[in-house]
């Protein structure tokens, strides 16, 4: 979900007793409040504090500051009374380096100015973090102290913390992980006043004890616990509440023909040459494409474009007409490290192919027998790269199986490598889940029973096989889409046919407890395809609908005119909510693409009732109004798209399942 979504968020009023039991009165209207911010000018202007990059993303050093610079008087935001909240949470988002033991550091302080006193605190050392109150009652005053034991701070990584306070209740959340909670024998004040109090950012008001990693948030929201506004995320080391205007956006990027307006460091390297893979080592660094004379900066797993001409989609044109065995059900597009760019086609007759990108366009390269093959699959363990077959009708010998084939870097050709006994296999998907390896068959009958179980194959690394792991319950299963959202695996599966219906529930299992458990349930007609795409921090999930039918029904040519439908992940709620319905004709697949800053998703039509000369149509992302058509592409009998990049450029390649032709399609761009 958007930041802004999190931060525009309507608070319950929060009364809190006081002395003389008095309401208390919010003083901050709760909302929440981002201290950092207020510490910090807008303008990044405060002396010893610089901007830094480090794995993507930005944070201040405080560290040069002198303590009283990064400092502000609490009044300036508790204006309407001098109560501190008596519930509340504190957001930080930090990285620290490695500490001595016994060196604490502090990150917040409200310290009462005329007698020096502390307040209220936040501080780690190496093992802990401390939150530290003052409690007093008649006999006097004493500082309280709850200790969290080993955050796995010191790790030079970006890590979230959430502190909830609540009565006697100290709650510590890392990284969107399981909460640890402490009960303890002193609650935090119902009535701590704050009043000729300040508050400090990285420091107690001293030298000593001075923070000296970097902060990216720092946000105490009253009232609240703010896990739930933070998590699941798609980046749970950097979910976001709030952080100042300077520290928004890809650090390295100036604005439009502007110099870079804050101070900023980082260390910087660039790559030159072919595209480098984006993965944690290179987090932060550049890549120079001499070709398309662009910079690019890797955030997280993607290679973003820092100083490019944008490119925008003008129009496509045709780039190759790719003559296959016989009609093609699927198709993947796969690199090979030191071989090349590849296209495998699931083909109808007994001859599956493998296509190499050769001189900017696809030349055969290796024939595979295959039993009316539907779909392939790439992926790799370790240095082993496979490509799995689903099969769906039985050999020669009655024998109902799928196949695994491995990557031979003697012979430079797949072979064969396991048999998996399948009924009648419309997909494969490969995942990653706690380093482990798993692959999902999508079983769509046995015989004429459509309610049969799909399974779940887990790698073996003794064996160096995948065996059974788990079975779900599909009918007429044709896909099968693997997916994560912070910390959580999802596993979407597209229930086709039932035996009597197209009308029947789709699920999404979310993986708990070393299996997949039923998360979800969805309304879907003759589903084909999942697509799953993130636009900035919101998730979404598109099914493609192919047609209604029911045996008790006389199917109508409009039945396959239908609506598909994209949902939206709403964390708050934490269900997939209805987005947008799309129109489509016999929907077989989705393709999610990026072109520059733009996104598109591409629907593969097949039949509108009458007729197999169907237009397949690409929508482009257009915010507010959801996405919108904006190229109408000719297909006969399209049944899936898959979009590459070469050094040439951007293509599509899309295959046909009522003629043996493939073709590719170059996006052009200006």
């Amino acid at each position: 979900m958007s930041a802004l979504l999190t931060l525009c968020v309507v608070l319950l009023p929060l009364a809190t007793p006081g002395r003389g039991a008095r309401q208390w009165e919010p003083c901050t209207d709760l909302r929440p409040l981002d201290v950092l911010a207020e510490a910090v000018p807008p303008d990044g202007s405060a002396v010893g504090v610089r901007v830094m990059q480090v794995q993507g993303a930005r944070g201040l050093q405080l560290s040069a500051a002198t303590p009283r610079a990064l400092s502000f008087p609490a009044s300036r935001i508790f204006f309407r009374c001098d109560l501190f909240p008596e519930e509340f949470s504190i957001v930080v988002t930090l990285k620290v380096p490695s500490l001595p033991p016994k060196k604490n550091e502090y990150l917040l302080a409200v310290v009462a100015e005329e007698r020096d006193s502390l307040l209220l605190g936040l501080r780690y050392s190496p093992t802990q973090l401390h939150f530290l109150f003052l409690s007093e009652d008649g006999a006097g005053a004493w500082q309280t102290r709850v200790s969290f034991r080993s955050p796995a701070l010191v790790d030079g990584q970006w890590h979230v913390l959430v502190l909830a306070v609540s009565e006697g209740s100290f709650s510590l959340t890392t990284d969107c992980g399981p909460a640890v909670d402490i009960m303890a024998d002193m609650p935090f004040p119902a009535t701590l006043s704050v009043r000729g109090a300040r508050f400090f950012i990285g420091s107690r008001r001293r030298t000593k004890g001075r923070f000296t990693g970097l902060v990216r948030q720092l946000v105490l929201l009253p009232g609240s616990d703010a896990t739930p506004r933070l998590c699941p995320c798609v980046n749970p080391e950097l979910a976001v509440l709030s952080i100042p205007a300077i520290l928004h956006g890809l650090t390295g990027k100036p604005e439009d023909n502007e110099v870079l307006k804050y101070p900023y460091e980082t260390n910087m390297k660039v790559t030159l040459g072919p595209r480098p893979p984006c993965t944690k080592a290179e987090d932060a660094q550049f890549w120079f494409d001499a070709s398309r004379k662009g910079l690019y900066l890797c955030v997280g797993s993607e290679w973003v474009s820092v100083l490019a001409a944008k490119e925008k989609l003008d129009y496509v044109e045709e780039h190759q007409s790719l003559f296959t065995n016989s009609e093609t059900l699927g198709i993947e597009v796969f690199v090979i490290p030191e071989a090349g760019l590849f296209v495998a086609t699931a083909n109808r007759k007994t001859t599956s192919a493998i296509y190499k990108w050769t001189d900017g366009k696809f030349a055969s390269y290796q024939n595979i027998p295959t039993h009316q093959a539907q779909s392939w699959r790439h992926f790799t363990i370790g240095k082993k790269i496979f490509l799995a077959v689903a099969n769906f009708e039985p050999n020669e010998k009655g024998q109902e199986f799928s196949v695994i084939y491995k990557w031979s870097q003697r012979r430079l050709r797949f072979t064969p490598y396991q048999r998996v006994p399948t009924h009648s296999a419309r997909d494969w998907e490969a995942f990653e889940v706690a380093g482990e390896h798993f692959l999902a068959v999508a079983n769509h009958r046995e015989g004429d029973n459509h309610n049969i179980d799909s399974v779940i194959y887990k790698w073996n690394p003794g064996t160096r096989l995948f065996e059974a792991n788990q079975t779900i319950a599909t009918s007429g299963a044709y896909d099968w889409e693997f997916f994560t959202v912070g910390p959580y695996a999802f596993l979407a599966v597209a229930n086709a046919f039932n035996g009597t219906s197209t009308r029947l529930q789709s699920h999404l299992y979310v993986r708990l407890d070393g299996s997949f458990q039923l998360f979800q349930s969805f309304l879907t007609f003759g589903a084909a395809d999942w697509e799953v795409f993130h636009i900035g921090e919101r998730v979404f999930l598109a099914v493609a609908n192919s047609h209604r039918y029911d045996v008790e029904m006389r199917v109508q040519n409009d039945s396959y005119v239908i609506n598909s439908v994209i949902y939206e992940l709403n964390v708050t709620a934490q269900t997939f909510v209805r987005f947008q319905e799309i129109r489509t004709c016999s929907a077989l697949d989705w393709e999610f693409f990026s072109v520059g800053e733009d996104y598109f998703l591409v629907v593969a039509n097949s039949f509108d009732g009458n007729t197999f000369s169907v237009n397949s149509i690409i929508y482009r992302w257009q915010g507010y109004e959801g996405f919108v058509a904006v190229h109408s592409l000719p297909t006969f009998g399209c049944r899936d798209w898959e979009a590459f990049r070469t050094a040439a450029g951007s293509f599509l390649v899309y295959s046909s399942a009522k003629e043996p032709l493939s073709r590719v399609l170059k996006l052009r761009t200006g």
